[in-house]
């Protein structure tokens, strides 16, 4: 058999370099200050100097993974000045959340309860979310709010939600724009429950497509951003996204039919360009926490996805425009129970997760024998004066291409090696890996609130 499929000395080399985490404690009600906070700070503090921090997940269901990025991303807050948490999911979800983290007042008929109400309701609208919006809310409340970290959906699936919060806020500020941007929004005005359909209707010919209009309507807002500013820089900035946002959905609803391949590159740039104006927005000394899936926050091309796929995604553009300023964190398990959905819209199930393949990366951290723990990937001497935490010769062990495992929102275990796995370089593809050998099923919360709570979320509970 090939050394780099199950060497003894791989797996006793991974064993040495991995830096072992407290067991997660769910009841803890604060990721910062539970039984999780002083394993997460050694990593923060190894973290922290860098401008972005990238925390994965293999999985779009797993609490552990949430748990953790929540402990790891309150040490970044608190002790290194992070100010930005980015993560996949829609801006003006995020930006309910935000305005409440922030202390800023919600807009008219918004409360946060409104928020992450889409497929897959889960991926948001869990108790491991909730806790940390806790948190940040209890740790800005205690500064002055222009040193508040803020909250900051980067998706790009929020197409209906997106043109009516450009319309609210041009009404509040300048009417007449207002009734232009209807008119250059009514284009898209019968697509905006199923945008789907619109990239259909384009395609088969039935329907123009809207992409001069909602360029005219983004650049509009563009040329006036000094006068609106001077009426809320925040609001400015919020319109701004939310009118970039429609220009980018539009795009991609018209693209998603031609190949999945362009659709997701067009995805993944958007979200990374959302990146990159929050960091412009905040200032040259701001600094960024990324939540997204493992597939968006790994370097692309050192995975099938770029070297067969032509995909891109966050962590490639990341390492491309920060260079070492970028740390790329993966998350992975062997075994456990995952929040997921059998087919795309479908009811969230706690499903079984199979142990890992035998040719896979997740088969060696498994067969190194932690429970729990994280390794730095990128390069140095265990124990050496510069208390660095892993081998140089782990990362030549490591090299070798193997599978590894990606779970999104649906998973099916019958058909796991063509659905769920794809081969990649996991040194090059990540600068640390976060484990976790057997992991369980985030908690989802009610849709509804709890008889006589308010109707909010997540601290109506």
């Amino acid at each position: 058999m090939p050394r780099h499929l199950a060497d003894p000395h791989t797996v006793a080399a991974i064993a040495a370099a991995t830096v072992p985490w407290p067991a997660v404690d769910h009841a803890a009600e604060s990721p910062f200050t539970g039984p999780f906070a002083n394993g997460a700070a050694a990593l923060a503090d190894r973290l922290g100097g860098h401008r972005v921090v990238l925390l994965g997940e293999s999985t779009h269901g797993t609490a552990e993974f949430y748990h953790a990025r929540a402990a790891l991303t309150a040490h970044l807050v608190a002790r290194h000045g992070f100010g930005i948490i980015a993560v996949e999911a829609d801006w003006p979800d995020a930006a309910a959340v935000d305005r409440h983290v922030r202390g800023r007042p919600p807009r008219p008929a918004e409360s946060p309860g409104a928020a992450f109400t889409r497929f897959p309701v889960w991926m948001w609208r869990n108790l491991e979310v909730a806790r940390f919006i806790r948190w940040l809310h209890a740790h800005n409340a205690a500064l002055a709010p222009a040193r508040r970290a803020g909250f900051f959906g980067l998706d790009i699936y929020s197409l209906g939600a997106s043109m009516a919060a450009v319309l609210a806020y041009l009404e509040g500020v300048d009417p007449r724009a207002a009734q232009a941007a209807r008119e250059r929004y009514g284009c898209l005005e019968p697509w905006r429950r199923d945008p789907a359909r619109y990239g259909r209707a384009v395609l088969h010919g039935t329907h123009a497509d809207c992409e001069d209009a909602v360029v005219e309507q983004l650049q509009a807002l563009l040329d006036k951003r000094l006068a609106y500013a001077r009426d809320g820089h925040e609001d400015f900035l919020d319109a701004a996204q939310n009118a970039r946002l429609v220009a980018s959905a539009e795009r991609y609803y018209r693209v998603m039919y031609h190949g999945s391949d362009d659709s997701w590159n067009l995805r993944d740039t958007h979200m990374f360009e959302t990146l990159e104006q929050l960091l412009h927005a905040h200032g040259p000394a701001s600094r960024a926490v990324v939540w997204a899936h493992n597939s968006h926050i790994g370097d692309a091309s050192q995975t099938e996805m770029g070297t067969t796929q032509g995909q891109l995604n966050i962590g490639q553009l990341c390492r491309e425009a920060f260079g070492d300023a970028a740390a790329l964190v993966g998350f992975s398990t062997y075994d456990g129970t995952v929040a997921a959905a059998t087919s795309w819209d479908g009811p969230m199930e706690i499903k079984q997760v199979r142990p890992a393949r035998a040719d896979s990366y997740e088969h060696l951290f498994h067969a190194a024998g932690h429970a729990q723990g994280w390794t730095d990937l990128r390069g140095g001497g265990v124990g050496d004066s510069n208390g660095s935490v892993v081998h140089a010769e782990l990362r030549e062990l490591l090299m070798p291409a193997r599978q590894e495992r990606f779970i999104g929102v649906i998973y099916r275990p019958e058909t796991e090696l063509q659905s769920h796995y794809a081969r990649a370089i996991l040194p090059r593809q990540f600068d640390v890996l976060a484990w976790f050998d057997r992991s369980s099923a985030v908690p989802a919360l009610p849709e509804a609130p709890a008889p006589g709570a308010p109707e909010t979320w997540p601290w109506g509970l």
